[in-house]
């Protein structure tokens, strides 16, 4: 009776913890990271009986989790690469959020245009001229809330990779502490399944901020690089990263790693890594797009006011201000070197952020990217390196493995200004006035003076253009030129252009406009600066640059979300794989309960049997 009641005894136990399995089973349900775990049923050894064996019940020899490390690791994978997704197409959004918001600069810029051209119907009127400074402030407010808000998503991408950093530590932290544990738990003799579980959640959070390698080891521990190979666990030792302010704009983070080296650049996948993507590809760039505009408005508009007079009779003062291109000097900088950057040529700037390096004996440009760039000059006064419409002066000091960046149009927006603010500053007038003559008989009359060089010596020189005949013309006395309808006459820093045929002794003047003159042509040729091409090479206008803009933010957020749609299938399928093996199936459960619970009951009632017939044998014997 004896085997009889251990083989009941057996198959109660092996039972019941085939019960505490599915109940572990089923309260872990919810549980984020939980892998199903299965008891392993093993038949005890046979006892040899009279010729032949007989049974002696059962054992449950293990509980193991339904589990495939390929399976698992694929997910972290596409985890990782959907995190990556969704981060860079929420922080592209943001962008263009800010381009498509209030701060509309075409708007603006139509509504400054619109201002000039109503200068240009009434020239000296007080109330047109403070209407046009009114729009002038509109603009510039509206470059600088633009670039205030690229400033604070740039600040915020500071704040997110400093969190993602702090995550990553406690993580890798946490790692490292439960491959200890769970060596603890195999030198035990047994499988720490909800260990395993707990450090594979935690591998997994940490895919999600950064691309991660993991290798499981003979001890049962794993490891977990990043990068081009950087360790952040190696058995229970965990690697700590830091952030550390850029070597040249010291309002930017990086990564560093445990040596203190920039890892930056090695972060490809992961929140953390699409968080530094975002910064490169899609929020400096939008950045610069916005300063080159501001740049281009600025100098083209200043260029054209200083050809015209205001109302005091002074020649066009600068109408907007703006800062002069960023120059940083690297951290690791030895020498007392410096470097002054202006933009030379509008037309020829782009959106490239350019680092310049001294080995000892001649400096080398390149881009932020790395791609090497052309440089003329010698960096001297009277020679300045020239690169992508930049003029650069190199100061003395400067030693081998000296480093510069400099930043042409990053933060060119947030600086512009408006330089005027008396209405009589307004060069609405043409520094020259054309006249035709009272007398005149012929059907010829004025059409367009334009400037062509102030600097001329005899600029300012009035001139007398007599019609000796229809088609021949003299100025000032000289030479007779012959004359067509439609022709353009030249002079000393200026061309005129009649139409019609005149009579012989017409007469027209060119000479200074006077103070507070009613004069409308430089008013006119500043209306015309939106049409007028400045940037790339003289191709394209200030409201087209920003178009452009407005273009690029919108693919990158294009592309983002059809890289997210991407990544997400990929994450949904691999989930798909890894819970169809590890996942907890309710109706699997409920059957694998009723199971244990039948199999539990039935070995109870072979415990009594035995306990029945062994108590029939005891009164047998006491009868």
């Amino acid at each position: 009776m004896a085997d009889l009641l251990s083989t009941g005894v057996s198959g109660l136990l092996a039972s019941q913890v085939g019960l505490s399995t599915v109940g572990h089973n089923i309260s872990n349900v919810n549980t984020a990271g939980y892998t199903r775990q299965t008891t392993s049923f093993n038949a005890r050894t046979p006892e040899y009986n009279g010729g032949f064996y007989v049974g002696q019940g059962a054992d449950a020899v293990s509980v193991q989790r339904a589990y495939s490390q390929f399976l698992t690791q694929s997910m972290w994978s596409a985890n990782s690469g959907q995190s990556r997704a969704s981060q860079y197409a929420t922080l592209t959004a943001s962008v263009n959020n800010v381009v498509s918001g209030s701060a509309n600069l075409q708007t603006a810029l139509d509504g400054f245009f619109g201002a000039v051209s109503d200068v240009a119907n009434a020239p000296v009127d007080t109330a047109s001229r403070q209407a046009l400074l009114g729009k002038a402030s509109t603009l510039v407010s509206t470059f600088r809330s633009l670039s205030s808000q690229f400033q604070q998503l740039d600040q915020q991408s500071n704040t997110q990779i400093s969190n993602a950093v702090d995550s990553i530590n406690a993580l890798t932290k946490s790692i490292a502490g439960l491959n200890g544990q769970i060596q603890q738990g195999y030198a035990g003799g047994a499988v720490p399944n909800d260990l395993l579980d707990a450090r594979d959640q935690a591998v997994s959070q940490l895919s999600q901020l950064v691309g991660v390698s993991v290798t499981q080891n003979d001890n049962h521990m794993v490891t977990v690089t990043v990068g081009n190979g950087l360790s952040l666990v190696n058995g229970t030792d965990s690697a700590q990263l830091s952030t550390a302010a850029n070597v040249y704009d010291s309002s930017r983070l990086e990564v560093t790693g445990p040596g203190g080296a920039v890892i930056s650049s090695q972060l490809g996948s992961g929140s953390l890594g699409a968080t530094f993507d975002f910064r490169t590809n899609v929020l400096d760039p939008a950045r610069n797009q916005l300063g080159r505009s501001a740049i281009a408005m600025t100098a083209a508009f200043n260029q054209q006011h200083a050809q015209g007079i205001d109302l005091n009779g002074a020649a066009g003062g600068n109408f907007f201000t703006i800062a002069n291109p960023a120059v940083y000097n690297s951290t690791a900088n030895k020498g007392t070197g410096s470097i002054t950057a202006t933009v030379a040529d509008p037309s020829k700037l782009d959106a490239s952020d350019y680092v310049l390096r001294f080995d000892g004996a001649q400096w080398t440009a390149s881009t932020t990217a790395g791609a090497t760039v052309p440089m003329t000059g010698t960096g001297s006064a009277t020679d300045p390196f020239k690169i992508g419409g930049l003029s650069m002066v190199v100061g003395a000091g400067a030693v081998a493995g000296d480093s510069f960046q400099i930043q042409p149009t990053r933060n060119a927006a947030s600086s512009m200004s408006v330089a005027i603010s008396d209405t009589s500053k307004i060069a609405a007038s043409g520094p020259l006035a054309a006249l035709k003559g009272a007398s005149n008989t012929g059907k010829a009359t004025l059409g367009n003076l334009t400037v062509t060089d102030v600097a001329n010596p005899a600029f300012n020189t009035p001139a007398s253009i007599v019609f000796t005949s229809p088609t021949t013309y003299t100025v000032n006395g000289g030479a007779a030129q012959t004359y067509a309808s439609g022709d353009t006459i030249t002079g000393n820093g200026w061309t005129l252009k009649l139409s019609g045929v005149p009579a012989a002794n017409d007469t027209f003047t060119v000479k200074p406009a006077g103070t507070a003159s009613g004069d409308n042509g430089n008013a006119l040729a500043l209306a015309n600066v939106a049409n007028k091409g400045i940037l790339d090479n003289g191709v394209t206008t200030v409201g087209k640059s920003y178009s452009q803009l407005i273009a690029q933010v919108g693919t990158a957020g294009s592309q983002a979300n059809t890289a997210l749609s991407a990544q997400q299938s990929i994450l949904d399928q691999a989930t798909a794989s890894q819970q169809s093996l590890s996942g907890v199936n309710m109706d699997e459960e409920a059957a694998n309960l009723l199971r244990f619970q039948q199999a539990y009951s039935a070995s109870a009632q072979v415990i009594t049997t035995a306990n029945t017939i062994f108590q029939s044998l005891l009164s047998a014997v006491r009868n």
